[in-house]
């Protein structure tokens, strides 16, 4: 198991002076029904949205303050899906406090110690095996028609950010007539089988970056459950796809595979429609990780060129192994692997072959 590089958090630093005065109102507001102590709010950190999220000392223990400006960030759904996932038993933030109309959130503090900090040989399977649980749960809400679906035109959108934004801004490359058929070609078999595949409730980035070490693993608090406001009602391998082939986290195949296997062993006995075979739930697996690496390819390359967190390039030669990886092994998707071949030359994608 290896671990690629990750963003650092940014120091508290306010770009709007009126922002600054709103918030330190608010949460003076609040300091005295919350024992706040607003001298001790420090960066806990930042993600790739325009969220930011702090630290501050309370009567009762640490607390997060979420600053979401409501004109790039609508808190309604992180809300509600705090509130599905906590009903499920699951370890997701109590929001304590909500100013809406500011984009301000007072919420319980579940660590500062990330998966992804966390991990190594000794705890691996203890935390895995916590993930899949608490993931098997999640995937138990029936949430369909509370949250939007997961379907064709938004799989789509996700995909188109690979040329758009991987291949064209950031290889600086145009497609041929040819190249730009047999890449639709290949959308058009991954979008397919996706759409093929049994929904459930989706996280939709349910990796170690968005999962804390709450509490010993085993026990109820672990994981804390994090980003989940984007969720969607959808196939029911991404989220195992995006845990097991981590964009940040590199685990081997076989490893993959023992943990897929407890999943999905796991989840049969909860009821949920993963089916009896194995084998045809893991080339789905794949399938399903293939649209998800091909959509952060792209997304990877916009958050360096449109919004200058570059750090993220430093992940783009795991996410591309995992899809040439995929589009190497199974018919029909030959072209797309000739294609990520190409532009990893150009690219100079560390381990290419």
């Amino acid at each position: 198991m290896s671990s690629s590089t990750s963003p650092t958090s940014p120091p508290i630093a306010w770009t709007d002076p009126q922002r600054q005065a709103a918030f330190e109102q608010w949460l003076g507001g609040l300091a005295p029904a919350h024992g706040i102590d607003p001298a001790t709010v420090r960066s806990a950190s930042a993600d790739a949205s325009f969220r930011r999220y702090f630290r501050v000392d309370t009567a009762d223990g640490p607390r997060i303050v979420m600053d979401a400006p409501p004109a790039q960030e609508d808190c309604s759904p992180f809300v509600h899906m705090a509130g599905l996932l906590r009903g499920a038993g699951l370890n997701a933030p109590e929001v304590i406090a909500w100013d809406e109309a500011r984009g301000f959130m007072l919420l319980s503090d579940l660590g500062d110690r990330t998966y992804l900090s966390a991990l190594d040989d000794g705890n691996a399977r203890a935390l895995y095996g916590d993930a899949l649980a608490a993931l098997v749960r999640l995937q138990g809400i029936a949430a369909e028609g509370l949250v939007p679906a997961y379907d064709r035109a938004l799989l789509a959108r996700e995909m188109q950010l690979f040329p758009d934004w991987y291949v064209a801004r950031h290889i600086g490359t145009e497609l041929s007539d040819d190249e730009a058929a047999k890449l639709a070609a290949c959308v058009g078999l991954i979008l397919e089988n996706n759409l093929a595949q049994p929904s459930v409730l989706v996280h939709r980035d349910y990796h170690s970056r968005n999962l804390m070490l709450s509490g010993e693993p085993g026990s109820a608090a672990n994981p804390g459950i994090l980003d989940f406001q984007d969720a969607v009602w959808g196939p029911i391998t991404y989220d195992v796809a995006s845990v097991l082939r981590d964009a940040y986290v590199e685990l081997d195949e076989e490893v993959q595979i023992d943990y897929a296997v407890r999943y999905w062993e796991r989840a049969r006995k909860a009821g949920l429609p993963v089916g009896e075979d194995f084998g045809a739930f893991w080339r789905n697996f794949e399938w399903m990780g293939l649209q998800r690496h091909l959509k952060v390819l792209g997304i990877f390359a916009r958050l360096s060129h449109r919004d200058g967190k570059d750090t993220y390039l430093d992940d783009l030669p795991l996410v591309w192994r995992y899809a040439h990886r995929v589009a190497s092994r199974y018919n029909g998707l030959g072209p797309l692997a000739h294609l990520l071949e190409r532009l990893a030359g150009t690219a100079r994608i560390e381990g290419f072959y």
